[in-house]
């Protein structure tokens, strides 16, 4: 489609999300403090209505390219905005909550998610490298600067500046990735790189996508891309925390996989050799380092690290199944993080906060409800059965066998043993030592998410699982479909 108008229409999600935020941002700006629960509140609505006109807007055709090239519309970018934007709704209401009691809620809070969750729009979307780029920096913007949105603390400053040096480098080793991958393919789209790569890669373009890997792999916190991660989710207000470990993951995960399988599919002998290290590192480190770890923010930072892991071994698969595995996994850890975060946010004592994981000893007793939220929760996380994460994690096994990558898969399957044992240690501190100070009540938000984060991945999974496979697959199926 070349006509503006056509453009346009197809991208009504985003034209609506930039109106919506430039709207609050006036609103914020002209009227005061007074305006800042209502500008909280509409950007959430703003988000959720946005993740509606995604879906009213999927291809008849399975995909159409927008603005000469530079964007995609077809069923991965539809599922990548769709996940991204509700994640980023439902930790924007978890913000809400936490930052009215913390007497911190500023307009300007919620206008950085929004601009955060459009660079997102802009990753899944993206079919050229500029395009990329301009997705990818757009969103770390507003992450940089939500890390260190907590002014009054140092270590919320610290986090935010420590980002920032490292996602410079990682933006620098992208750039550098995509500048070879230009110059030995001579074009920036994805389709015009496929070509180059079928006429016959070149050890230009294999450096150029290692590079590329590296500077997304930062992105999504893989090892040894990782090193930021402790310390910005440990220093970053609570609910930033919570927002970095989901939505802005998902996103970066379709992107390289949206890479890997479009315009370098030709070179999985390549590529997969990076991915399968990375894979064995986020595993190793993750898991290894979560088992140290007092904090229970940075326990979670380490556990994102080696769920990177997994998602990576569904990438070197470079198959249907594979991508469909990635997609479904992906999308239970989001649900399970999230609820996590919420029962994080909910460890408060009447004089603030608390973030120790001996913090919660005898919860079971003290609040029987959130300890077997959080229980269930943790179980899925560590792909437990019958909780859904387990199946998660199945179907990237069984995709990493069909693959021929079984030694892999069990090396996959013995890591999750080793975390079994990290959240393992979590529960039983939960529901056999002795209570520790009870927290407050519950906050109407966190409550609402960990109690639909804990039903969705138990009793409410009979239901998902089916539904989310499905789409899995047919998504899956049709990248495939288009690259041939």
């Amino acid at each position: 489609m070349t006509d503006l108008g056509s453009n346009i229409s197809l991208m009504l999600p985003e034209v609506f999300l930039v109106l919506s935020a430039l709207v609050l941002l006036l609103l914020g700006a002209f009227g005061g403090r007074k305006m800042t629960s209502t500008v909280n509140l509409a950007a959430i609505a703003a988000l959720i209505v946005a993740a509606g006109l995604v879906l009213y807007k999927i291809p008849d055709d399975g995909s159409n390219e927008l603005f000469a090239g530079a964007l995609k519309l077809d069923y991965l970018a539809v599922f990548g905005k769709f996940t991204a934007l509700l994640a980023t709704a439902f930790s924007l209401l978890l913000a809400y909550g936490y930052l009215k009691t913390e007497n911190r809620l500023t307009p300007e809070f919620a206008i950085l998610y929004l601009f955060a969750a459009l660079g997102m729009m802009i990753m899944v979307s993206a079919n050229d490298l500029l395009s990329l780029y301009i997705g990818v920096e757009m969103q770390s913007l507003a992450l940089y600067v939500l890390a260190a949105s907590n002014r009054d603390s140092l270590r919320s400053s610290e986090s935010g500046l420590k980002y920032f040096v490292l996602g410079a480098l990682s933006s620098g080793l992208l750039l550098y990735g995509a500048s070879l991958i230009y110059g030995f393919s001579g074009a920036t789209r994805f389709d015009g790189i496929y070509e180059a790569v079928a006429n016959g890669g070149s050890i230009g373009l294999m450096i150029g996508i290692v590079f590329l890997l590296c500077g997304l792999a930062f992105k999504v916190s893989a090892a040894p891309f990782h090193m930021w991660t402790p310390d910005v989710y440990e220093g970053a207000p609570t609910p930033v925390t919570a927002f970095f470990s989901v939505a802005p993951k998902i996103a970066a995960i379709i992107l390289i996989a949206r890479i890997l399988f479009e315009p370098f599919l030709a070179m999985i002998a390549d590529w997969q050799q990076v991915i399968i290290a990375i894979s064995v590192l986020s595993l190793t480190v993750g898991y290894l380092g979560a088992i140290q770890q007092k904090n229970i923010k940075r326990l979670m930072a380490y556990s994102s690290i080696a769920n990177m892991g997994y998602a990576m071994i569904a990438l070197a698969t470079g198959t249907i199944s594979g991508m469909s595995g990635l997609l479904f996994f992906m999308v239970l850890y989001l649900i399970s993080t999230l609820g996590v975060f919420a029962c994080i946010l909910a460890m408060r004592r009447a004089e603030g906060m608390v973030e120790q994981i001996e913090d919660l000893a005898g919860l079971s007793r003290t609040k029987p409800a959130l300890a077997l939220a959080l229980t269930i929760l943790l179980f899925s996380v560590a792909g437990v059965p019958p909780a859904a994460g387990f199946f998660g994690k199945y179907f990237v096994f069984v995709a990493a066998v069909d693959a021929n990558l079984t030694w892999l898969a069990i090396y996959g399957a013995v890591a999750s043993v080793v975390g079994a044992f990290v959240y393992l240690r979590l529960v039983k501190i939960i529901w056999f030592d002795e209570p520790a100070a009870e927290f407050v009540p519950v906050k109407f938000s966190q409550g609402a998410v960990v109690a639909l984060s804990a039903v969705l991945m138990l009793p409410g999974a009979i239901w998902l699982l089916p539904s989310l496979m499905s789409w899995s697959e047919t998504v899956a199926a049709s990248l495939f479909l288009v690259n041939g």
